[in-house]
């Protein structure tokens, strides 16, 4: 059989690997935000611990921190040294995927004893103690219990001290052991397939396809930016920020064969939790460089190695430690946005108009800690996602509620309602137009939620952005709407902190709508 067609068989079979691999994380999942919304990412790595195929389903803000987090596991637990049946973990923010909520797993993988490579998984959990899913701390000892590398399975048997700890430091045990052991089954599935898979082929070992899949996917990378202008172009995007607005700066480089991302000039790291971790900063810039370059070729080591991202020490874009970083997601996910910016005089006329960017998530809380309930209040945990609208394209309309760069879903309103005394008395799409132009932006969604109990409830408003400066139109199309946010009897509610829903009012969040592209004939 021809050569090339061999391995693109096998590469084939490799995506089908990563895929059921994501698949039984989603599916056994206890959280409702992986389960649902899919707030996760799969992966395979070959012995170096170089990733080569993720699975579609996932995140690129996990995906792509995850390609270079293996790497650091093996720094602290070198491959010669691992057993069947071992799971190594970690929610390290800078050295995992930003924030102390996604827990990183890498398990290796074994043919007749021989380590042939790793499987790596993530999801974000209900909650990981501190002051939960907010972004008020100013420190990331505030924000819940960090996990250094150490391993959660030791020759197929569970960590007890460490499962201890865990379940001792969170409001949710049950969710958190269950998504934990999630992430163990759906690697130790893989790893089982990757066998199968190799043994089916006669292959002894992944190496030499990995290898192979690395250098095309560098090659094909490298080809697709020479056939862009070289030159330094550069874009600036203002955020509300939290203590004051938030300048993200970008100048990107086009050279031979490779794209360089600078954000010099960028805000300094915020006293609050919304500063992005190198890591996460390095996933969305090059997410958002592969979109416009290259979005057919394969995300991988080799595609990856062709973006390299400089910031300044201690900016929002680069907090060092112990900044806190909760609510990271507020600045990462509106970095491919920024990139496009910059991408928009090179490539005049192929970039769409700016987006809402980054989610929000609604963290909704209920019990006798929340102020004015009283003692018998019932007590409930939940993540609802509030999703705006895309920007226009040069020749279509923006999406509306489509939640870009994140690719996450909506969790159903009748999960968390069948989760919590809540309910939700609107999910619907905006009023009005989106952004107007040639093409209109998408428009964001309309969340109206209340407690059915005679109780107050409360909700972090840590990742609402965009609701003083919206997203920005291209070629003269208009601004997108602005996010809006209060309690039905009127009151606006302006920052970032955590509010009291009080009994008997709603809660009403207008997500951002995305900008329109070209001038309305």
């Amino acid at each position: 059989m021809n050569k090339k067609l061999v391995q693109q068989i096998l590469w084939n079979r490799l995506i089908a690997v990563v895929e059921e691999q994501a698949n039984v994380l989603l599916k056994t999942a206890f959280g409702t935000i992986t389960r649902e919304a899919g707030d996760l990412s799969a992966g395979v790595y070959d012995t170096k611990g170089r990733m080569l195929a993720q699975a579609v389903t996932g995140t690129p803000g996990h995906v792509n921190t995850m390609a270079a987090a293996v790497a650091h596991f093996l720094e602290r637990f070198p491959a010669h040294t691992l057993k069947p049946g071992d799971v190594l973990v970690t929610n390290d923010p800078w050295l995992g995927t930003g924030h102390l909520f996604d827990f990183v797993t890498v398990t290796p993988a074994f043919l007749k004893k021989k380590l042939i490579g790793f499987f790596a998984s993530t999801c974000h959990v209900i909650d990981i103690g501190g002051r939960g899913f907010v972004a008020e701390a100013t420190s990331v000892y505030e924000e819940g219990l960090y996990v250094p590398h150490m391993k959660l399975m030791d020759a197929g048997k569970r960590n007890p001290t460490l499962f201890a700890i865990l379940m001792g430091n969170v409001r949710e045990p049950t969710q958190v052991r269950g998504d934990l052991l999630s992430l163990v089954s759906c690697n130790e599935v893989a790893t089982r397939r990757l066998a199968a898979m190799l043994e089916e082929f006669g292959l002894s070992e992944l190496d030499t396809l990995g290898e192979y899949i690395v250098s095309t996917s560098r090659e094909s990378m490298r080809a697709a930016i020479r056939k862009l202008p070289s030159g330094t172009w550069r874009a600036a995007m203002t955020l509300d920020g939290y203590e004051s607005p938030v300048e993200l700066k970008a100048a990107l480089a086009v050279s031979d064969g490779a794209i360089h991302v600078d954000y010099a000039g960028t805000s300094a790291a915020s006293r609050f939790g919304i500063n992005s971790p190198k890591c996460y900063t390095d996933a969305y810039t090059s997410f958002g460089v592969k979109c416009i370059v290259a979005p057919g070729i394969p995300n991988n080591a080799g595609s990856l190695e062709t973006v390299s991202v400089s910031a300044p020490e201690d900016s929002i874009v680069n907090p060092l430690r112990p900044r806190a970083v909760t609510a990271r997601h507020l600045i990462g996910q509106m970095l491919p946005e920024l990139v496009f910016g910059c991408f928009e005089e090179p490539l005049k006329g192929q970039v769409p108009a700016e987006g809402a960017g980054s989610i929000w998530i609604l963290g909704l809380s209920g019990g006798p800690q929340v102020e004015g309930a009283k003692p018998d209040a019932r007590r409930f945990n939940a993540l609802s996602i509030g999703i705006g609208g895309m920007g226009a394209r040069p020749a279509k309309h923006g999406l509306s509620s489509t939640a870009f760069p994140s690719g996450v879903g909506a969790i159903p309103v009748e999960v968390t309602e069948a989760l919590s005394p809540l309910l939700f008395r609107r999910r619907e799409l905006a009023d009005g137009p989106g952004g107007e132009g040639r093409q209109r932006g998408g428009k964001g969604t309309v969340i109206e939620v209340e407690n059915t109990e005679p109780a107050p409830f409360s909700v972090a408003c840590a990742t609402f952005d965009r609701r003083h400066n919206p997203a920005r139109g291209r070629a003269g199309g208009m601004d997108g709407r602005v996010g809006r946010v209060g309690l039905a009897s009127g009151k606006v509610l302006p920052g970032k902190e955590t509010y009291v829903v009080p009994a008997g009012d709603c809660l009403v969040a207008e997500m951002p709508g995305g900008g329109g592209y070209g001038k309305k004939s």
